[in-house]
């Protein structure tokens, strides 16, 4: 019984790919340092890895910030513009990244989504009619003959495949998919070729966009790429690796395709039971089971597991394996010394996963100790103590219709509302934190360690507080945030102030680049114990005569950015944290915080991938709890929400039927293509499509953002727009988020005065 894994988290044990990657941007480290970082951290991941059994290890899956960006700069994929920079590879690549800017000498950033349904952001390539697409892929190459210097034999080389890159990727100056199949085919059999040289037996392609809907289009589309890639001879075994969900559309037409092995998901992907079971799967293939969940971090039941590898016919060639990349949970649990015994028996983060596949091996090969591991598993499974509240369980039980809808109408709303808050034209604002800078993070540390008082701590967050604030009203901001200072992450820090949840100390997950989450863990039912914005809400509204946005992190983000309990359904555990958060919305609106914004960047993130689940089994809870948070406000209450880095157009409906008053989205980093979307689709809440990129470290001048304001309000009415950033500031320097800020703030003033000149 074989076991491999999709994919390593890659940011390190202590996140030193984090740290050093920061250093060498900010020449702290040099090239050779970071490479050499960045060795010890693959080296300590493929011995961790075999040290725990693993007999297949990927090798391929370590990234600087991203594989798509990897493997489409592998595929010399890269744009004029970021070539004609002039830099070394590598700061090429982060300059793909992150955007340059280096004096006159200035790329934006390509556009960056949410990879399928979970809170990794990918790089979207491009493609333009110049794109020569070969196979240049010194990186993997490299990375395979470090692996094997290591010590590393039984290796399987990862890159992800031509399908998914297509289906991902911007086309863009008319160019389009089909245009590029022959490069494609060629640059991927230039790949094996490569691959066979060097005597790797084993190559991973992932293709997860087969999870997708896949049309007859789609289906020619895989069928010309691999039809060709696989009709070159090799002595490679090809797998066909997909994750994130089931392949009811293609799966006939994988099992005919000559792959050495097919990587199906049993966790996400329940239906490809179903489809080996109508279907059969071929005894010239291996099966690679996903059947250790590698998007959870709760331990896996091995009766359940058995019970459907039993089902499978006994001629099938099994290889044990995660149902995603490991990527998405954090390092160890070994690592948690401060978690109640009760919770930590119960979790299972990368390395604990990478043992319970080892043991499920054992138990089906029936090697010595099997009956152990089996035992085990079932004690800690008869044993677990979810919190109960019976207070919350109630009132979700007496809730009705009514309580989810919202008076008077939104138009009603609106004219209650510009009366009320006597708002420009154009309204300026800001998506609500500044930045974490040294300090802060020291102060919330010592605050952490007991080496400073509540008071001390409190003091230095108003001190922040007032004069963020200050800055703002200089900056001319109309709608001032109060810079979210107490607040480790957005959905950590509503996580320690309500109840149910608990919290890890080293539980980071990458979510882009550098950028590491550290999600809460939901383990009972959720309550409000105490008001958790308020204070500082009504501190910073104090000090100022503009109005301030009371801030607050969404039900259906929290639920998203935690790991959640498995044992109760999902709609439950959003709806015990939607009437938590109303509960603070009604607060803060009782303290005359007049504008309130509950974002929700998360809102598409947990989308079913196939269209035909969308409302059945998600958008039919997902949305009634965003309008439960808000549906007891006063009309003259103005509530926002904020959406990020996910492909919104087509679910427009779904967002305007959040029943919002303003929704911001990120629009800049792709080029404003979601404003023809509104209009198309006559979206009715104000809007804030996001003018400049905050995840990029260059400033972008007044008329750079004086351009893209002129195109929103050439397609938007003017009464509808306001102006702000794509996201919160919290990750940029303070330097950077000024000079952008006077930058946007001058662009909106100019354009205000052509409107007054022209009216």
């Amino acid at each position: 019984m074989t076991t491999t894994i999709i994919g390593f988290p890659r940011i390190g044990e202590k996140r030193e790919l984090k740290f050093a990657t920061e250093h060498y941007w900010k020449k702290q480290l040099n090239q050779d340092e970071l490479l050499q970082k960045a060795h010890e951290i693959k080296l300590a991941h493929w011995q961790a890895q075999q040290e725990a059994g693993i007999d297949l290890i990927p090798v391929g899956d370590f990234s600087f910030f991203d594989n798509f960006l990897d493997v489409a700069n592998d595929l010399n994929i890269v744009s004029d513009r970021y070539r004609q920079l002039g830099l070394s590879k590598l700061d090429e690549y982060f300059s793909q990244a992150r955007g340059y800017q280096d004096g006159d000498q200035t790329v934006k950033a390509l556009p960056m989504k949410k990879w399928f349904n979970t809170n990794y952001h990918y790089i979207v390539s491009e493609f333009t009619p110049e794109t020569h697409v070969q196979f240049n892929g010194q990186r993997l190459l490299d990375e395979i003959r470090e692996a094997r210097a290591a010590g590393i034999n039984s290796i399987k080389a990862v890159f992800i495949g031509p399908y998914t890159l297509l289906k991902l990727a911007r086309f863009v100056d008319g160019a389009k998919p089909t245009d590029f199949i022959t490069d494609l085919v060629q640059a991927y059999q230039a790949l094996l070729a490569n691959l066979q040289e060097l005597g790797v037996d084993y190559l991973q392609v992932d293709e997860p966009a087969l999870t997708f809907d896949v049309s007859q289009q789609d289906q020619e589309l895989f069928d010309q790429l691999y039809d060709q890639i696989l009709a070159q001879p090799t002595t490679v075994k090809v797998i066909l690796q997909t994750y994130f969900g089931d392949v009811r559309d293609v799966y006939q037409d994988l099992i005919q395709k000559p792959f050495a092995g097919i990587g199906l998901d049993f966790v996400e992907g329940q239906e490809n039971w179903q489809l080996i079971e109508q279907y059969g799967f071929p005894t010239d293939k291996a099966l690679f089971a996903g059947v250790v969940n590698g998007k959870n971090v709760w331990r896996n039941h091995y009766q359940t597991i058995l019970q459907q590898l039993h089902q499978l016919p006994a001629e099938v060639s099994v290889v044990l394996n995660t149902s995603s990349s490991l990527l998405h949970v954090p390092y160890t649990v070994a690592n948690e010394n401060q978690l109640d015994q009760d919770v930590a028996q119960h979790l299972a983060f990368a390395i604990e996963k990478l043992h319970e596949l080892s043991e499920l091996a054992a138990i089906v090969a029936g090697r010595e100790g099997s009956e152990k591991y089996l035992a085990e598993n079932q004690r800690l499974f008869a044993d677990v103590k979810h919190p109960v509240n019976v207070v919350v369980q109630k009132r979700v039980e007496a809730l009705r219709d009514d309580d989810y809808t919202r008076l008077p109408d939104r138009k009603t709303r609106i004219a209650l509302q510009n009366e009320e808050l006597d708002l420009p034209l154009f309204p300026t604002t800001t998506i609500g934190s500044f930045p974490q800078t040294a300090d802060v993070r020291a102060n919330r540390r010592q605050f952490k360690h007991h080496e400073i008082s509540q008071e001390e701590y409190d003091q230095f967050n108003e001190d922040k507080i007032a004069r963020i604030i200050r800055k703002q009203e200089e900056l001319g901001l109309d709608v001032l945030v109060h810079g979210e200072y107490e607040r480790n992450d957005m959905v950590e820090y509503f996580g320690e102030k309500l109840g149910g949840f608990v919290f890890t100390q080293n539980g980071w997950v990458q979510s882009y680049g550098s950028r590491a989450v550290k999600p809460p863990i939901i383990w009972g039912d959720v309550s409000r114990t105490a008001p958790i914005t308020v204070a500082a809400s009504v501190y910073a509204n104090g000090l100022t005569d503009k109005l301030v946005k009371g801030m607050l992190t969404g039900p259906v983000t929290i639920f998203n950015w935690s790991f959640p309990r498995e044992d109760i359904e999902r709609k439950e555990v959003v709806t015990q944290i939607a009437l938590a958060l109303r509960d603070e919305v009604l607060d803060l609106e009782k303290h005359e915080i007049k504008i309130i914004q509950i974002d929700e960047p998360a809102l598409r993130e947990n989308l079913p991938l196939r269209k035909s689940d969308w409302f059945s089994q998600y958008l039919d809870w997902a949305v009634p709890a965003f309008r439960l948070v808000h549906s007891g406000v006063a009309p003259t209450t103005q509530i926002h929400t904020h959406m990020c880095y996910s492909e919104f157009s087509d679910i427009l409906q779904a967002i305007d039927d959040l029943d919002a008053d303003v929704i911001s989205f990120e629009a800049s980093r792709a080029d404003f293509t979601l404003i023809d979307d509104l209009v198309d689709h006559q979206f009715q809440t104000q809007v804030g499509p996001g003018v400049y990129d905050i995840h990029s470290p260059r400033v972008p001048s007044q008329n750079e953002i004086q351009g893209l304001i002129e195109q929103v309000i050439e397609k938007i009415p003017a009464e509808n727009v306001w102006i702000n950033p794509d996201c919160g500031l919290k990750t940029r320097s303070e330097e950077e988020s000024f000079a952008s800020l006077e930058n946007m703030i001058a662009a909106i003033q100019a354009i205000r005065e052509d409107v007054d000149e022209a009216s």
